[in-house]
């Protein structure tokens, strides 16, 4: 399934947070739909992973696991973050790595344009359990019908408070969870000490532009469809959430006051905002629990799932995924890596090696969010909920779950790079005052259903 031409231009993008390497094949056929894959062959030659970094034990446990899958594969990885343009090069030139290691929202596009091939006979062949996989995940990777990418980790949202600072203007996490968007109002006026020049205790910060999903989604509206074909930027209620968002801002000086002051936090240490009291609330991603509970352990937090308007738990999901290069002649040995390094039972050692080294530091294993929901129950199951966890990281440990259980996802399509630049363009313009929400979000708009229109009629001709 190999497709031309190719619009490698539109691929040039930054990477964000995947990582690199390079390929020599095993013998096989090119395609993966073409593969006649036995879950029970003895594979050998050489394998190379591009985009994989390891580095913990987490990464490191699993890819031993993998490796250990292919005793008679020499596999290889190069360390560094992925270069798209080298990795879409290598694709043209006929010289692809065997594997790529990608973020789930490069997979559609990757696809599209013939850069990675279709996992159907893969997951067939090598049984695959796809029903493992968190449905929100998987449709990341799943484009056109077909699934070109297995899921790995997972990212998700939650609320996280400074007690002291709620509780010394009288309010709750109910006043700061999303829920309500009134009262977080409220909550940013009666918490935000200072303003532009002079800000010293942020009320609230709405984590803009990155979490603009999040507040379109909880305002009950997509950036994009289902389909993926059509972009829904100046929908009312996006242009809405997005002037909620930014009024937050505007009620402590702007958006320059508050960046430049949280900046300015010891962000990763000891001083991080919360232990110092200079920050009422914030949505943020599960990842910061383990830096808040190996550096503050003692600050006064408090937790919860973030809430749409309808009070449920919710989560913007983003995260990583497993693909095979087109042209690569080692589909199988590069299947069966995959199947290994991302199935329920790698993710369990994986956390098995992280609580043990937690224990012997003396520090609480949070957890590991994975795209693989049976792998996320047996890791809680064996390892978070047998721990005597007091609060305020119980309550924290509830919320990540919580929100895990409860995610969206914006769907794969041939223009994530576009589409994603579009709308952050949309807010930034409006967080640095050169536009109006309403203005600023037609413009993106017009910009991404461009872009989404162009690849669409790419993929159809193509096709058609």
């Amino acid at each position: 399934m190999k497709r031309t031409p190719w619009r490698w231009t539109a691929l040039t993008v930054a990477a964000g947070l995947a990582l690199t390497g390079c390929a020599t094949g095993t013998g096989g056929p090119q395609s993966g739909d073409d593969t006649e894959f036995d879950a029970d062959a003895e594979l050998s030659g050489e394998l190379s992973t591009m985009g994989f970094a390891g580095g913990d034990e987490i990464g490191e446990v699993r890819w031993d696991a993998a490796v250990a899958a292919l005793p008679d594969v020499d596999v290889n990885r190069i360390e560094g973050s992925l270069d798209i343009q080298q990795f879409l090069s290598a694709v043209a030139a006929g010289d692809p790595p065997d594997l790529v290691y990608a973020n789930r929202d490069q997979i559609g596009t990757f696809a599209s344009r013939g850069a990675v091939i279709p996992l159907d006979s893969c997951i067939e062949g090598e049984g695959i359990d796809v029903e493992q996989y968190r449905e929100p995940a998987l449709d990341q990777v799943t484009f056109t019908g077909s699934v070109y990418g297995i899921p790995e980790f997972n990212t998700v949202q939650i609320t996280m408070a400074n007690a002291d600072v709620l509780a010394a203007a009288g309010l709750t996490l109910d006043d700061v969870n999303g829920s309500d968007w009134e009262a977080i109002r409220a909550a940013t006026e009666a918490t935000t000490v200072g303003g532009a020049g002079d800000l010293s205790v942020i009320g609230f910060d709405s984590k803009l532009p990155e979490f603009l999903p999040l507040w379109a989604k909880s305002n009950g509206v997509d950036l994009l469809s289902e389909d993926g074909r059509t972009a829904n930027l100046d929908d009312p209620a996006v242009i809405e959430a997005l002037e909620f968002a930014v009024g937050i801002y505007d009620a402590q000086g702007g958006f320059s006051a508050v960046k430049a002051y949280r900046d300015s936090a010891d962000f990763f240490g000891g001083g991080n905002q919360f232990a110092t009291n200079v920050i009422g609330a914030m949505p943020f991603e599960n990842w910061y629990l383990n830096v808040l509970n190996e550096v503050s352990p003692e600050a006064p937090l408090a937790f919860d799932a973030f809430r749409g308007k309808d009070g449920e738990p919710m989560a913007y999901a983003t995260g990583s995924a497993w693909a095979i290069p087109a042209g690569t002649d080692t589909t199988q040995a590069a299947c069966r890596f995959i199947k290994v390094i991302t199935e329920t039972e790698s993710w369990v050692a994986a956390a098995q090696a992280r609580a043990d080294l937690r224990a012997d530091s003396g520090q609480l294993f949070t957890g590991v969010l994975t795209g693989n929901r049976e792998a996320d129950e047996q890791i809680r199951e064996q390892f978070i909920d047998s721990q005597d966890a007091a609060e305020p990281w119980a309550s924290a440990i509830d919320a990540v779950y919580e929100a895990n259980d409860n995610t969206f996802s914006l769907p794969a399509n041939p223009a994530d790079a576009e589409f994603k630049t579009a709308w952050q363009d949309g807010v930034n313009r409006v967080l640095n005052g050169q536009a109006e929400p309403q203005e600023s979000m037609e413009q993106a708009q017009e910009e991404a259903q461009t872009a989404l229109d162009e690849a669409w009629a790419d993929w159809d001709e193509q096709e058609g």
